[in-house]
């Protein structure tokens, strides 16, 4: 599988990503803001895709085991917030 073989590079996505959240929130302009909520998505599925892989693993006593558990979700709740709060943001949602 592609991804096995390292694949995507989510980092780069998550720090352009970055970069044009921070762009966005100094500047406000709406269209950096929406942009970087695409790549987030892009990051998101990627994220996704990885945490199914690692379920599996642990079913198969891989390295990938070890990894804590309260870790791994925790990771993802933190991901979920993420996502929403940029989507809320983009809306105009709470502004003041």
């Amino acid at each position: 599988m592609w991804l096995s073989k390292g694949g995507l590079r989510p980092a780069r996505s998550d720090a352009a990503g970055l970069v044009l959240w921070i762009t966005y929130v100094i500047i406000n302009n709406g269209i950096l803001g929406w942009i970087a909520f695409g790549l987030l998505v892009l990051v998101v599925i990627l994220g996704d895709v990885m945490f199914l892989r690692w379920r599996h693993s642990r079913k198969e006593g891989t390295p990938e085991v070890r990894f804590p558990v309260a870790v791994v979700y925790g990771h993802g709740l933190f991901a979920v917030t993420t996502v929403v709060l940029v989507l809320l943001t983009n809306l105009g949602i709470g502004g003041s």
